[in-house]
């Protein structure tokens, strides 16, 4: 059994989600991570799962086995390209299952829960793109779409001392910048001169996880180096 401020970390093993279990492990939390891959790390107080979270069925088990869990943070992604005329159903499918119905199955199985003990945390990795960006419909559909299912589970539990937020960054030097499946469309540099880095990441979903945090509920935050500034 897990012990309580334990934090459910998906996309552990690189990245974003292995930034941010990191991060939260350093801060003292005990981790689960849930990641189709095998972990890159050890820690004392980190638990890995590997658990394939585009299957829907195998997500819900693994969500089951989990107990007092004090945080969710969904981090898991895959990125697919493309334009009309060219665009694969199959790669949107993939990024519906990985980006949101795994986060349904999750929150379905783990917010219940908080909301009963009257505390937890709940913190959603979007995109900046959900807004809209030439050849990524897709991507952004799914992106967007966590948008609504954070607004809409934070009014389900405010009054349970449950908050749930989405943090939008911008392009981040993760690996998935590499991936070929992208090599047309190349990552636009923020106003800032550089890619966001992922233990900035981090370092907010740490505090919004955090107490200080307990008023800041249904809402997207941007890590954009300057992306939004202009309207």
């Amino acid at each position: 059994m897990l012990n309580r401020r334990t934090a459910v970390v998906t996309g552990s093993s690189a990245g974003i989600g292995r930034a941010i279990a990191e991060h939260l492990l350093a801060d003292g939390w005990q981790v689960c991570g849930l990641d189709v891959s095998a972990p890159t790390f050890e820690h004392a107080a980190f638990r890995p799962l590997q658990v394939d979270l585009s299957d829907g069925a195998a997500t819900e088990a693994a969500a089951r086995t989990l107990t007092e869990v004090s945080a969710l943070v969904h981090a898991a992604g895959v990125l697919r390209v493309g334009t009309l005329g060219t665009l694969v159903h199959d790669d949107a499918a993939l990024m519906w299952r990985l980006h949101v119905d795994a986060a349904t199955r999750l929150a379905d199985v783990l917010l219940p829960a908080m909301a009963e003990r009257g505390d937890g945390r709940v913190v959603l990795i979007g995109s900046r793109v959900a807004q809209g960006v030439a050849g990524r419909s897709q991507y952004a559909a799914t992106k967007a779409a966590l948008l609504g299912l954070a607004r809409s589970w934070a009014a389900e539990v405010v009054v349970s001392g449950v908050t749930v937020n989405v943090i939008s960054p911008a392009a981040t030097q993760t690996a998935m910048l590499a991936d070929p499946a992208r090599r047309a469309q190349p990552p636009k540099m923020p106003p800032l001169g550089r890619l966001i880095r992922p233990d900035e990441i981090a370092s907010l979903v740490a505090y919004l996880l955090s107490p200080a945090a307990a008023a800041i509920t249904g809402q997207d935050i941007a890590i954009c180096g300057g992306a939004s500034l202009a309207r």
